[in-house]
């Protein structure tokens, strides 16, 4: 449609340059002939220098002894051809070229012309919304339908729990007298809050799937307009549509960008935004009751929305979407391998125990990326060796085997990451340690990544001491072989995650007993949430880094220990690592012990199909943050 009303508009143009053309062109010979005065011309007549004479109307043209052609205008009562007969020149006479309508349509054509121009442009600026170049006020939502690709709840895995929270609205929508009988009112909204990639926006593509009933979808940035009253003439447009289609659903994905706080923030709240919003709260529960019109909305950001809008009665329901445990994501990958040929060595449960904190966008990847890898060898179906390639890639970064490392960074960054396994293996909390590799990956020049054996919930205060005791081992691996004067700058990114983990035990999980049970986070941001940060006296704050330095130097020197005592186990490791580059966690085990890495086939071992795990903040996913031990790259000019 738009494509029609673009050549349509280009053809009313071109028909109207060409009449202006036209009109123009017929008055060429005007504007090319010489203007003088009545009296001239009578004068000339009389002179005998008037060869030719043209009687257009009021208009005379006429030709001079010179060749030189004049126009004149000839007086209402002025007998001109009797004039030029007695002077026995040559007279023509032509039709009035312009009546008075096409005389004022020269005239007008040109700002027709502009006008034009302008609504064209103002619609493209406007993105060519409903009603032309002033539709910038209409809503934007546009209807699901069958062509986009229908989705069903059997498409959504993983999140039983939200599923079902909204399979209870689909219900309603069909039959409404199951509920109804009992004085049971459909939920006015739903808002679907978690992290991104755990399946917000296919839930809600479900629920259209499933509904049959008329489902509208639209960006909360669609709202969000640079002319003050916009995004609140969106919000009414929109209602009044699906008040049109009820009963249906409106489903506003990213919400937080039109829901934000009132008057949050350092500088105010946007005036535009903040009408918007308004609108959006008494449309969905204002004076006027809104039936038949339930609004789904997603966000991963739930801590900076109005609590107006929160309310029960316009979202009457909060459902979690969080990432899977091992069975929801085993059944995501079950989902996502259908139209994948998988080899009869795959299983999927064990890629679901490898991939702790993977959301759903991140399983869908991996099933990607595995292949694609087997696609590249030419293979009719995927392997395990495929998945464990793809996780690899997805968690570690590709391998950069193209980078030159001279032996004495390889050397060192060998010790660094054994350092690393070292501690890990001899410290009971710490999580399994699944792979450790000198071959630069992503931004490190090797690392050692770990595998938690199941999910976790929560951290205990041993725990997190270990792990920053594994997290300082390559510094101290560093020192211990080369001293304090030649470390590198290797240890930067474990620096960086120690000190995150040591920060969050004081400030926010108090478990540092000098500083007590309060959360000093709020307060070392200075701003969080909605609430801006209070105020700590300087004793706090010493005390708190104190505090912090103590947790890290502790680990440093736990780490420093057990490199020390087990001095021999660290150099096999090492010098296997310099010889074998990647080796696994069995392969490191005996190793340590100073047997070769490949007695048995490990390809069948029971690590197959592990993931690594990155050891990092506690509550965050490992795939995010970097990996345990990764050593950075020497910066370069």
């Amino acid at each position: 449609m738009g494509n029609v009303r673009n050549i349509a508009f280009w053809v009313v143009l071109f028909l109207l340059i060409l009449a202006l053309f036209n009109l123009f062109s017929g008055s060429g010979s005007t504007l090319q002939s010489r203007e003088i005065t009545y009296s001239d011309f009578v004068n000339s007549v009389n002179e005998g220098e008037v060869t030719q004479v043209t009687l257009d109307g009021e208009q005379i043209r006429f030709r001079g002894s010179d060749g030189q052609d004049y126009v004149t205008i000839k007086p209402g009562d002025a007998e001109v051809t009797d004039l030029l007969i007695g002077k026995s020149i040559p007279i023509r006479a032509e039709k009035q070229q312009q009546s008075g309508f096409q005389s004022f349509l020269v005239t007008l054509l040109p700002f027709l012309l502009l006008i034009g121009v302008w609504v064209y442009f103002m619609n493209r600026m406007q993105g060519g919304g409903k009603g032309g170049a002033m539709g910038f006020g209409k809503s934007k939502a546009k209807m699901l339908t069958e062509k986009h690709g229908r989705v069903t709840f059997d498409d959504v895995a993983g999140i039983d729990e939200a599923k079902e929270e909204l399979e209870e609205i689909v219900e309603f929508l069909r039959n409404p007298q199951k509920f109804s009988r009992l004085g049971g009112k459909i939920p006015k909204g739903a808002l679907l809050v978690g992290p991104p990639g755990t399946g917000k926006t296919l839930l809600a593509r479900a629920i259209a799937g499933e509904a049959g009933v008329p489902f509208f979808t639209i960006s909360g940035s669609d709202f969000v307009e640079m002319f003050v009253g916009v995004g609140a003439s969106r919000v009414r447009d929109m209602f009044e549509q699906a008040k049109k289609n009820a009963p249906c659903i409106v489903f506003i994905d990213e919400i937080d960008a039109v829901g934000r706080h009132r008057g949050a923030g350092y500088g105010g709240g946007n005036d535009e935004r903040e009408q918007t919003l308004n609108q959006l709260l008494v449309e969905m529960d204002g004076f006027e009751a809104n039936e038949g019109v339930i609004i789904l909305a997603a966000t991963n950001r739930k801590d900076v929305l109005d609590p107006a809008l929160l309310r029960p009665g316009r979202f009457d329901r909060n459902v979690t979407v969080g990432n899977p445990d091992i069975k929801g994501r085993e059944k995501i990958l079950g989902v996502h391998a259908r139209k994948t040929p998988l080899g009869p060595d795959v299983d999927l449960r064990i890629i679901a125990r490898g991939t702790p904190g993977f959301s759903g966008a991140d399983l869908a990847n991996l099933v990607n990326e595995a292949a694609l890898m087997a696609a590249r060898v030419g293979r009719r179906f995927v392997t395990m060796e495929d998945f464990e390639q793809a996780k690899d890639k997805v968690m570690m970064g590709a391998e950069r085997r193209s980078m030159v490392l001279t032996q004495d960074q390889k050397e060192k960054t060998a010790y660094h990451e054994a350092g690393h396994a070292v501690v890990g293996l001899k410290l009971p909390e710490c999580d399994p340690v699944y792979k450790a590799t000198i071959i630069p990956r992503g931004g490190a020049l090797g690392m050692v990544v770990s595998l938690p054996e199941m999910d976790r919930l929560n951290y205990q205060k041993a725990e997190c001491e270990q792990k920053l005791a594994m997290t300082m081992a390559g510094k101290a691996a560093e020192i211990i072989k080369y001293g304090e004067e030649n470390v590198s700058n290797g240890p930067a990114g474990d620096i960086m995650q120690a000190s995150q983990l040591a920060r969050a035990m004081v400030m926010r999980w108090g478990m540092s007993d000098k500083v007590g049970n309060i959360d000093y986070a709020e307060a070392h941001d200075g701003y969080s949430g909605n609430t801006a940060g209070f105020s700590v006296s300087a004793h706090t704050k010493e005390m708190i880094e104190e505090e912090v330095k103590g947790f890290i130097q502790n680990g440093y020197d736990r780490a420093f220990k057990i490199l020390t005592d087990h001095h021999d186990e660290w150099e096999r490791l090492a010098e296997g690592l310099l010889e074998y580059e990647t080796l696994t966690g069995d392969e490191i085990k005996r190793v340590m012990k100073g047997e070769p890495p490949h007695e048995s086939d490990d390809e069948d071992g029971s690590d197959e199909g592990s993931a690594p795990s990155v050891t990092a903040i506690p509550k965050t996913k490992p795939k995010k943050s970097p990996p345990e031990g990764g050593m950075e790259p020497e910066p370069t000019a």
